[in-house]
């Protein structure tokens, strides 16, 4: 018996607890709080650059042609999602997670190369501003070099693309859950921060109608397929394309012949210190779908920001403490908890268990109170990047 517990409580009762705070389980939640808050500011930061080049080419337009109307600013790369894509995601999702619950034999090789070629692309998004600081005592940053009809590139983003194809490679040809993990991490950032939420009306529809989907698919769809639709496509492993390839046209070397199979990057493992052999795994879009919402608000914060500041300037009093909670902090804090709640239930059941179902809660229901105690519900709710007009001082 060790000392400090009683004499009527067993080591094995507070297993439960030893397990949540293993190293696999703080791995998944630093590493997944992190991808979301590195996402929400690259997607801030990305609307912040398309709205100063605007404004640099208003004042060109207005020097030439003396038209002040300000534009627009357009982000040709950013997706908007309006209420009827929300409402056609979660049933998107459930028909491609049957297709690749009943046709992955016969389509695992064209998942494996689709999802290599995406992930590259994503891995090299993320790994940009690292090159970009890497490559600026060599260039200069804005030269690009032209590679036909493929586009024009700096150097940074050359570096990163091939740090990511170099990433990828390796994978294919090891199949190692840490290049797995990096390229999920890649596809989460660059899911959140190049899909948008316009306002908290899409943003309950959408979080609502993937909450349904995760519970059916995890609780319900055994009762109808004899099998865990989810827990099966997540983790199926795929045949190596290397693999493949080598035994069709009879390759003679043996590391292409045993190339091992890939685990697809749908999901992030990490594996536990203490436990040799354990996983903790976090699926994407329990990190990609909370994160849009997160990085809806946070757009929503520098927005509201933006405006206070333009109203101290014009004599309206600066708003009380209260008002300067951000609704960032609330929703990510409500993250972290139900993600917590998530990791508490599945080690209560001994079963897999819907993270949406504790996350979108967790993140959402707090995010609606907060914003009805601070008056802004009415204007998140449908359009809450528009100003709204200015009160008019009468004057005795």
């Amino acid at each position: 018996m060790k000392p400090g517990l009683p004499a009527s409580v067993s080591p094995a009762e507070y297993q439960w607890a030893y397990s949540i705070v293993d190293s696999s389980r703080v791995s998944t939640f630093l590493i997944s709080i992190l991808l979301i808050v590195y996402g929400s500011f690259r997607s801030l930061n990305l609307e912040q650059e398309a709205q100063t080049k605007q404004l640099e080419k208003d004042k060109e337009r207005a020097m030439l042609t003396g038209i002040t109307t300000p534009s627009v600013p357009s982000e040709p790369n950013v997706q908007t999602l309006d209420t009827m894509q929300a409402l056609c995601l979660p049933l998107g999702a459930s028909v491609s997670l049957l297709v690749m619950f009943f046709f992955f034999d016969s389509m695992q090789l064209l998942f494996a190369v689709c999802t290599a070629i995406i992930a590259t692309v994503a891995l090299a998004f993320l790994l940009l501003p690292m090159c970009q600081y890497l490559s600026r005592p060599c260039t200069s940053g804005t030269n690009k070099i032209s590679f036909g009809i493929c586009g024009r590139f700096t150097g940074a983003e050359l570096l990163s693309f091939s740090m990511a194809l170099t990433i990828v490679c390796v994978w294919i040809l090891t199949g190692h859950w840490l290049l797995m993990d990096a390229m999920g991490m890649g596809l989460c950032v660059a899911f959140i921060a190049f899909v948008r939420l316009p306002s908290l009306k899409v943003s309950t529809l959408l979080l609502t109608g993937l909450l349904v989907y995760d519970v059916f698919w995890v609780f319900f769809s055994s009762y109808i397929f004899n099998a865990n639709v989810m827990v099966k496509v997540a983790t199926r492993p795929a045949d190596n394309p290397v693999g493949v390839m080598a035994k069709k046209f009879h390759f003679a070397s043996g590391m292409a012949r045993d190339a091992p199979k890939l685990s697809l990057p749908g999901k992030l493992v990490f594996p536990s210190m203490h436990n040799v052999g354990h996983f903790s795994m976090l699926g994407l879009g329990d990190i990609v779908m909370p994160g849009l919402l997160l990085c809806f608000v946070l757009r929503y914060d520098a927005y509201k920001k933006s405006q206070l500041l333009h109203s101290a300037e014009t004599g309206v009093p600066p708003p009380n403490h209260f008002n300067r909670i951000t609704y960032f902090h609330c929703s990510l804090i409500g993250y972290f908890l139900g993600l917590l709640t998530a990791t508490v239930s599945s080690e209560f059941f001994k079963a897999a268990q819907p993270a949406l179902l504790y996350l979108v809660p967790f993140t959402l229901l707090p995010l609606l109170v907060m914003a009805y105690l601070k008056g802004d519900l009415r204007r998140m709710w449908d359009e809450p990047f528009i100003a709204p007009p200015q009160p008019k001082q009468l004057h005795v």
